[in-house]
């Protein structure tokens, strides 16, 4: 088989250089994508290359490299096992670092004078425990909110009053009783307190750039979380831990937040009565993870750039089956938005 019709990314074999063009039309490898850094082969995610490295079948001398010099949180190769060490007692997050007296402000109640007016965050992680609605009580309902920053730090944390009567508690997961709702903030309040602090002077229907004033909102599961405050975002300004390309399972299905938090950063979340500042600030450490990864700088690195649209179109189907696979692999962009570029916008 000529070696000339091997994808200069993931490595696969085609019989023909016309397949190879076809596959580089629709695989969109890009700098983006998740890179063995023993081999450099790109993978579709980051499941994907645990897969490579340390799966029931990794390739052999990338396993061998990587059980002494890989870190099993962020799955980077290191020169030596010192360097390794080092870089480990900073990647190994645990459930209380940075949580401490937050925490336990979080876990006493509640802060629900919203902090909005001196808060200068870019980036907020927002998250919501559901009680029950409905005859059988499997309707969600918000019943406790929470928005911190990039620091961790609480900006809103709340009891919710939601519109429907309340059938189960779900105390087991929530710890949520009717006395902690009686009182509670009305939906319609905290809807319209989140949605102002979230687009930041800047009216819903002119937020058009991730250059402008509204804030960034990381979460994960955010169109159900959003749903149930009855709020409305835009998607460009949404972060989501559970439909990123590089955090899904190879299947393209979501991984759970649970997951997410044990895998890539180290500790266990929801093991018993849960607390929604426990998920923000899971997502928020998991948002600045693939936000720091540092990947080739491109003027335009998006497939849907109208300077790449026509990269691999069918009228230079001659030209690409010609050119190199590096060639091709250059030209290739990603056909989604890493969070890496957040850090330059």
């Amino acid at each position: 088989m000529d070696n000339r019709n091997k994808c200069a990314a993931c490595y696969r074999q085609f019989n023909k250089m016309e397949h190879l063009v076809e596959h580089m039309r629709t695989s969109y490898h890009s700098a983006h994508e998740p890179t063995c850094g023993i081999c450099r082969k790109h993978c579709r995610s980051f499941e994907s290359l645990r897969e490579h490295l340390i799966g029931p079948l990794p390739k052999v001398e990338c396993e061998r490299i990587f059980k002494e010099q890989g870190c099993d949180l962020c799955l980077t190769i290191f020169s030596s096992r010192n360097a390794l060490h080092v870089h480990r007692e900073a990647c190994q997050f645990s459930r209380g670092n940075n949580m401490g007296l937050t925490n336990r402000m979080a876990n006493l109640g509640i802060q629900d004078d919203l902090k909005m007016d001196s808060s200068r965050a870019r980036v907020v992680a927002l998250a919501c425990k559901m009680v029950g609605g409905g005859s059988d009580g499997s309707l969600d309902l918000c019943a406790r909110v929470c928005l911190i920053d990039e620091s961790e730090k609480i900006i809103f944390h709340t009891y919710v009053k939601p519109r429907l009567p309340v059938t189960k508690y779900r105390y087991e997961t929530t710890g949520m009783r009717p006395e902690f709702l009686r009182d509670a903030m009305p939906l319609r309040q905290v809807q319209r307190k989140i949605q102002d602090y979230l687009c930041n002077g800047e009216p819903i229907w002119q937020i058009r750039s991730r250059a402008g004033k509204a804030r960034i909102l990381v979460g994960h599961g955010l169109d159900h979380d959003l749903k149930s405050l009855e709020v409305e975002y835009p998607q460009m300004m949404r972060r989501d831990t559970a439909d990123y390309p590089p955090l899904m399972k190879s299947s393209k299905l979501s991984n759970s937040l649970k997951y997410l938090t044990k895998t890539y950063l180290g500790y266990d979340i929801q093991t018993g009565i849960q607390d929604p500042y426990e998920d923000c600030v899971a997502t928020m450490r998991l948002y600045m993870r693939m936000r720091s990864q540092r990947h080739k700088v491109e003027d335009y690195p998006l497939a849907q750039d109208p300077q790449n649209r026509n990269n691999f179109a069918a009228f230079r189907q001659s030209e690409l089956e010609r050119m190199a696979p590096e060639k091709m692999l250059e030209i290739s962009r990603s056909d989604y938005y890493c969070w890496c570029l957040d850090s330059s916008s």
